[in-house]
């Protein structure tokens, strides 16, 4: 299992957001950038089999980026989102680290999961 993880949501639709690509990155402290470790698709339940395979984590910062664009125009909706980005703090490497994302055309949430 991946050890970071997701779970996308749309709660105007009361279903698992499938189809929505998601990139994970690190940053990097030394020059500020970011490499990109995995890139998904969401399925059927919002989720993404092993996002990142099993690699040793580091502590840092990481970012999950969602691309919402695609997803409410397939779905004929209008949408004030184009993106989420998360940025979340990994302290101990040995957890495991989940990110749900309730998701609506005009508004989103987060939270820390397990």
């Amino acid at each position: 299992m991946s050890p970071i993880t997701t779970h996308i949501l749309d709660t105007s639709l009361g279903r698992p957001a499938e189809g929505i690509f998601v990139t994970l990155d690190q940053h990097n402290d030394e020059d500020e950038s970011w490499e990109t470790l995995a890139v998904g698709v969401t399925n059927g339940d919002g989720r993404i089999a092993d996002l990142l395979e099993r690699a040793p984590l580091s502590s840092g910062t990481y970012r999950l980026i969602f691309a919402l664009t695609q997803y409410f125009e397939l779905q004929k909706i209008k949408s004030f989102y184009p993106q989420v980005t998360i940025e979340f703090q990994i302290v101990d490497p040995a957890q495991h680290y989940h990110v749900p994302l309730l998701l609506s055309p005009f508004g989103y949430s987060t939270y820390r999961g397990s």
